[in-house]
């Protein structure tokens, strides 16, 4: 059931906000093409596979080594839905260089579709998908996280940044 629900959080969280959103900018009008990429669309296609390569990286490193979904704490009325966060937090795969390579995954999903598409629209889109992602980040899950595994969890973010550089 951990995978049914794990499937369901990818669906219609970053499915939702990675393709959703970004589909809807393009065909709404709003994300028209802006530019034309030239060459730098198959950059962005790279990028935007690779986002999507991240995730499913992360969110298997939450089932299997984690025990979780990817839910968010705050999420746990839905639980029966969602699933729950790993009890342990995760530090293998990506998360060795991350404390949250799955947010960062979600916008080089977005990211790279702004620059296949040449959507300006797309790309300020990602930008602000990665601010309030931080805010998410820094507001909620960190003390969260660092209420729920104490010394480890302060000793992890020591060693590991939160985005990618220190």
């Amino acid at each position: 059931m951990l995978w049914v629900r794990a499937v369901i959080f990818t669906v219609l969280v970053p499915g939702f906000v990675a393709g959703w959103m970004p589909w809807w900018l393009l065909n709404s009008g709003r994300g028209v093409r802006a530019f034309d990429p030239g060459f730098w669309r198959w950059a962005g296609l790279a990028l935007a596979l690779a986002g999507i390569a991240g995730y499913l990286l992360c969110a298997l490193d939450f089932l299997l080594k984690g025990g979780g979904t990817p839910a968010i704490f705050f999420t746990r009325p839905v639980r029966f839905l969602l699933g729950e966060e790993p009890q342990v937090v995760v530090e293998q795969g990506l998360y060795r260089y991350s404390r949250n390579p799955m947010y960062l995954s979600v916008i080089a999903a977005i990211l790279g579709q702004g620059v296949f598409f040449g959507s300006i629209a797309v790309l300020l889109y990602g930008l602000a998908a990665f601010v309030f992602f931080h805010f998410v980040v820094v507001l909620l899950e960190e003390p969260h996280l660092r209420r729920k595994g104490g010394d480890s969890y302060r000793e992890y973010c020591r060693r590991t940044p939160r985005w990618l550089l220190k």
